[in-house]
């Protein structure tokens, strides 16, 4: 019987948290059907359901919430801006536009990219390579600190006509040379 009324009793208790609030105590964007909700109450919403939540560990966050490396600018180069930008862009993800020379195909192109791409990454600089003209790709860099390097790779290559970093474009040793395409398409 004792067992019976502590059930009865728990029931009771945990109804009256588990109830569903008056529409009077809701918010007005609340109140509103699911269907009719705007991008702001989602986003109202998605914050209520996380108001509760441990915070991410800073390796997890998105890149525009994590703090930015610390640079000691006193152990820097002033007169060298590029190793100020390169220190500078520590941790952050950074864009490279690389142009082959002498408007080769698309085919060629990808070709020539993929072949730099795994230069680079056998000299452990991680770039993702996005091929967007038939002569230009982007090569994207986790760690921008590590372009630098991939542009030093990339001036060195023979169908390089320029890699633009940083709002500076760097010409190849030779931009007009004529491409040796192995398996261009006709």
């Amino acid at each position: 019987m004792a067992k019976l009324l502590y059930f009865i009793i728990l029931l009771c208790v945990s109804g009256s948290f588990g109830k569903k609030p008056k529409d009077e105590e809701k918010p007005a964007w609340a109140k509103k059907d699911i269907r009719d909700f705007s991008d702001a109450d989602m986003e109202r919403l998605f914050d209520q359901w996380e108001e509760d939540e441990e915070p991410l560990p800073e390796d997890e966050q998105p890149e525009h919430m994590r703090k930015p490396p610390s640079v000691d600018f006193s152990k820097l180069d002033m007169s060298n801006p590029d190793a100020v930008l390169q220190a500078s862009k520590k941790g952050q993800t950074l864009m490279m536009f690389v142009r082959v020379a002498n408007k080769p195909s698309r085919a060629r192109t990808d070709e020539l990219t993929k072949i730099w791409q795994t230069g680079l990454w056998s000299n452990h600089i991680q770039a993702e390579r996005y091929v967007i003209d038939d002569d230009r790709a982007i090569f994207m860099f986790t760690d921008g600190s590590q372009a630098w390097a991939a542009k030093e790779y990339f001036l060195d290559q023979e169908e390089l006509s320029d890699v633009q970093l940083e709002s500076q474009t760097y010409t190849g040793k030779n931009p007009d040379v004529k491409n040796k395409a192995i398996r261009d398409e006709l």
